[in-house]
C-alpha cells in the first residue's frame, strides 16, 4: 500500500516538465517569505526587552499593563 503511493508520486514528479519550474518558484517564494521577511519585519522583541531571560515575566507584565490601559 505505502509502496504504491510512493511509486505514484515518484512517477508523477519524474514525468513533470513545467511542474518542476513551478515547484522551484514555490520553494523560492517560501524561502523569501519565511526567512527574509521574518528577519526584516519581525524583530525579536523578547530578546531585546526581557531582562535576565525573564521572558514570561515580561509577557505577563505587558498583558496586564495593556489590560489595565484598556479599562
Amino acid at each position: 500500500m505505502l509502496g504504491g503511493v510512493y511509486r505514484f508520486y515518484r512517477d508523477g514528479f519524474a514525468s513533470m516538465t513545467v511542474g518542476r519550474t513551478l515547484w522551484a518558484v514555490i520553494i523560492v517564494k517560501l524561502v523569501v517569505i519565511f526567512c527574509v521577511l521574518k528577519l526584516l519585519f519581525f524583530p525579536d522583541v523578547l530578546k531585546r526587552e526581557a531582562r535576565d531571560g525573564d521572558k514570561a515575566g515580561y509577557v505577563a507584565t505587558q498583558l496586564t499593563d495593556r489590560a489595565a490601559d484598556a479599562r
